[in-house]
């Protein structure tokens, strides 16, 4: 039998530390010993070495990102993976090779079945019996309340769910990515006149939630005034937690498998025969659709409350924490971290910014899921440890880093952050006014430490009066801009061999 053993070893000959076989290996020293390079080859440990590999030749002073694509639309363009969607996601084209190529092209539809909105699906960790579940996919939300889920290479539809024909889907969302999601309908306003007849029933807002690989029907629910209050206002879902927020400025929290396990009706599976309310039918074809198999009749036990400014919270963190603006005018335009648990208020627990200028300051969790909190104001972005206090063993304190980048208010203002989780690269856009044009360079920081590693220039000017998205993603950053009379620009850079700079950098091997 092989024994794993710490990394320190004594000089004689065998670990002062653990000993330990490897059914008794917990989950946090094989993490521990795989980042160290123990298990050379696992697959994982192999594809971080390239993306490190890889990294480093991004970054080299011989490499430069250049603009090799433009393409200008009549209407919004999106971005997603890898995909760069035209025309309400009927013309695609992949950003992969040096210059972006066409994948697909669907055939135009009716105003009906308009895609409203979408969700990208990547392929699954485990087996599945079927290979078309495997596949990669897009799931796209239609006006006539259809589900497709569509291959991501070639556009084919690989499934196609009806909804409901009663109540209006609009919204996609992730409940836990790339696990299970749901659709959203839009608020059920009805008229006086209905109301004055008394057939309001109070249902507001109605919640279809699936698994996605296999695509399986979780629930259909619907959110009442009558069991939740009359202030509700809207409602979310994720990580298995049922987000409600009201008119009052107050947001509750429900558990999402409590409610399933006591109020669920009836299973449902999509494509088996079903008789609902004498009406027989085939569960997601039309026009039977999917019924509603939760009926909440008493208001579930509250996990959280929180009163907070414009119903605006996020949690996240290690142990989980709440980022919130408490519901009060002198609070506006701070944050304030708190302990999901007891809401005791974390170490340098309110973050404000103290913005002077029209930009408004946003802030969230880190994507890299390290507990830190990152703070974007108009000329400075802190990255802070406020989600957690480390002690060591020996019960001594770890003292965090502070991690700050600033740049001249009056010249430039930060305008996005965006992450790159496989390079492990912050890209942050700064936009310079010049010549009244705006002039945008993407600096690219190493995520652990904040310095700048590289910086790009972009050609087109940036107008900050139009809205503007940017992705960076491995050696290609897309740029997507909004331009005057509503049309729509995708701007493309690669990462290419600058012949000056290599020339430079020959000579001064020389």
């Amino acid at each position: 039998m092989q024994w794993y053993t710490s990394a320190y070893v004594s000089p004689r000959g065998y670990s002062d530390v653990w000993i330990r076989s490897p059914a008794k290996i917990t989950q946090n020293v094989y993490l521990s010993r795989r980042s160290a390079g123990m298990f050379s080859k696992d697959a994982g440990m192999l594809f971080r070495k390239n993306l490190k590999v890889f990294r480093q030749i991004i970054l080299q002073d011989s490499r430069v990102f250049k603009k090799v694509w433009t393409r200008h639309s009549k209407s919004p363009i999106s971005y997603e993976s890898g995909r760069i969607y035209f025309e309400n996601y009927r013309c695609c084209f992949s950003s992969i090779p040096s210059r972006p190529q066409h994948l697909y092209q669907l055939p135009k539809s009716s105003k009906l079945e308009k895609i409203e909105d979408v969700l990208l699906c990547q392929s699954p960790l485990v087996i599945l019996p079927r290979t078309s579940d495997q596949a990669p996919s897009l799931l796209a939300l239609t006006a006539h309340n259809w589900l497709y889920r569509l291959s991501t290479k070639t556009g084919e539809q690989l499934q196609k769910v009806c909804l409901s024909s009663r109540y209006k889907f609009r919204y996609l969302g992730w409940d836990v990515p790339q696990e299970t999601f749901y659709i959203k309908s839009v608020q059920n306003k009805q008229s006086p006149t209905v109301r004055q007849a008394g057939l309001d029933n109070n249902a507001m807002i109605y919640l279809a939630v699936f698994q996605v690989f296999p695509l399986e029907i979780v629930a259909v629910l619907e959110i009442s005034k009558r069991v939740f209050g009359s202030t509700v206002l809207d409602v979310t879902l994720s990580q298995g937690v049922l987000v409600v927020s009201h008119s009052n400025k107050t947001v509750k929290l429900y558990s999402f498998e409590n409610i399933v396990d006591k109020f669920m009706t009836r299973r449902l599976v999509l494509g088996e025969q079903c008789q609902w309310s004498g009406i027989s039918g085939t569960v997601g074809e039309s026009p039977f659709g999917i019924p509603v198999n939760i009926h909440i009749n008493e208001c579930p036990p509250v996990l959280y409350e929180l009163p907070c400014l414009d119903n605006y919270m996020q949690i996240g963190g290690h142990p989980w924490h709440v980022i919130f603006t408490p519901n009060h005018k002198k609070h506006r335009g701070t944050y304030h971290i708190c302990l999901l648990k007891d809401g005791t208020l974390a170490h340098n627990g309110i973050q404000d910014m103290q913005c002077c200028s029209l930009e408004s300051d946003w802030i969230y969790f880190h994507p890299d899921e390290s507990g830190r909190i990152i703070h974007v104001g108009p000329s400075k972005i802190k990255c802070v440890y406020s989600a957690q206090n480390s002690v060591t063993s020996s019960g001594r304190m770890v003292r965090r880093r502070f991690h700050q980048l600033d740049d001249d208010p009056e010249k430039e203002t930060f305008r996005v952050v965006e992450y790159e989780d496989e390079l492990d690269l912050l890209a942050v856009v700064e936009v310079t006014l010049r010549d009244e044009k705006g002039r945008a360079n993407v600096g690219l920081h190493d995520n652990q430490s904040g310095v700048l590693m590289k910086t790009v220039e972009l050609v087109e000017s940036w107008d900050v009066t139009y809205t503007h998205e940017l992705f960076f993603d491995q050696d290609t950053i897309v740029h997507i801009a909004q331009e005057k009379n509503n049309l729509f620009s995708c701007h493309v850079y690669k990462t290419h061999i600058s012949l000056d700079r290599g020339r430079n950098t020959a000579s001064n091997k020389i």
